[in-house]
């Protein structure tokens, strides 16, 4: 018999806890023959979301009872200090205890960082974790940090953030040098404040294959494997494309509806606009990591449906079935060496 992993579910995060945690649970287990599932919060309310589901019991699920739930509106604070049964801390306790080899939570992202950051601490030589996601590009896809877990962060964080980020995507995709573009204002190697620049010379003396700046446009030709960023830009920059990529389609949406003109040729052009939306679908990039931990923890969108929260659960799974913590300390290892010798 192989090895199995297990992942443990906050069940209560998110906008609609077991709801959509249970029915996207058993997608997932339908996909992953390795994996068990440990479903944290409140009892009876995942056995009536099991019921709704499946009228059997599945030996892969199990239940775990947290008293307390984290509000999307809890201060990280407050949370680390009165919410230690919260369904959230629980899951990520699973973790730390080797219990769980990951935990996947819909809830308050702030809270979410604090806790795991609190209870599992962050991998030797990383100071700062990061929040890496993928996006899809005209060509596939790119991976995007910092996504806010750093508002404000040093040339060395942006360095520590390549780093992790190229070692993920080396784990994930299967790619041996991923390209990695530092984002700036412009790609000429004048632009951008010092802190930009000195990560730039950081980069270029590394191993990583540095490529240099990249703009924001760059995000989505599809020509760069990692954008690395500060949190603040990282998050504006993730929100104002998703405000456009909603915008857009509530205007095809109105133009397509305007005339029956427009209407049969909308019903001409559903095959295709079909396909662009399948490539474009936010749900099949949901499932953020927070990397530099010394664990798998993945935030997903706390909007998230059964489809968007099923494709973070196999978020986790690739990343356990890649050792992606264990490839981040040990390429992090090889860096501090690296800088050593030189």
């Amino acid at each position: 018999m192989g090895k199995r992993y297990t992942i443990a579910l906050d069940a209560m995060g998110g906008d609609h806890g077991p709801d959509v945690v249970v029915p996207a649970a058993f997608g997932a287990l339908a996909e992953s023959t390795d994996v068990d599932l440990v479903l944290v919060g409140n009892e009876p309310a995942i056995d009536a979301a099991l019921r709704l589901v499946s009228s059997a019991s599945d030996p892969r699920i199990s239940i775990l009872h947290a008293s307390q739930s984290v509000e999307m509106d809890d201060s990280p604070s407050q949370v680390l200090r009165s919410k230690q049964d919260s369904s959230m801390r629980v899951a990520i306790d699973l973790v730390r205890d080797g219990k769980a080899d990951a935990c996947v939570s819909a809830g308050n992202t702030g809270a979410l960082m604090a806790m795991a950051r609190f209870v599992l601490k962050t991998l030797p030589g990383i100071d700062r974790p990061a929040i890496i996601s993928e996006l899809p590009t005209a060509k596939g896809h790119t991976h995007v940090l910092d996504l806010g877990a750093n508002v404000e962060s040093t040339s060395r964080h942006l360095f520590e953030f390549a780093v992790m980020g190229s070692e993920l995507v080396s784990a994930v995709d299967d790619i041996e040098r991923p390209k990695v573009g530092l984002l700036n204002v412009g790609q000429e190697g004048i632009k951008g404040n010092e802190r930009v620049k000195e990560a730039a010379r950081l980069l270029a003396s590394s191993n990583l294959h540095y490529i240099g700046f990249v703009e924001g446009d760059d995000i989505y030709a599809g020509t760069v494997d990692v954008v690395v960023c500060d949190g603040f830009v990282g998050n504006v920059a993730l929100k104002s494309s998703e405000g456009v990529a909603r915008m857009i389609s509530g205007l095809m949406r109105e133009e397509f509806g305007r005339s029956l003109s427009s209407r049969v040729a909308g019903l001409l052009a559903r095959p295709v606009l079909r396909r662009l939306a399948g490539r474009m679908d936010p749900r099949s990039y949901n499932g953020a990591s927070f990397v530099g931990l010394r664990g798998i923890v993945i935030k997903s969108h706390g909007r998230a449906d059964v489809v968007a929260f099923k494709r973070a659960i196999m978020e986790a799974v690739a990343e356990i079935r890649k050792n992606v913590p264990e490839r981040i300390s040990e390429r992090i290892a090889s860096v501090l060496l690296e800088k050593e010798a030189v």
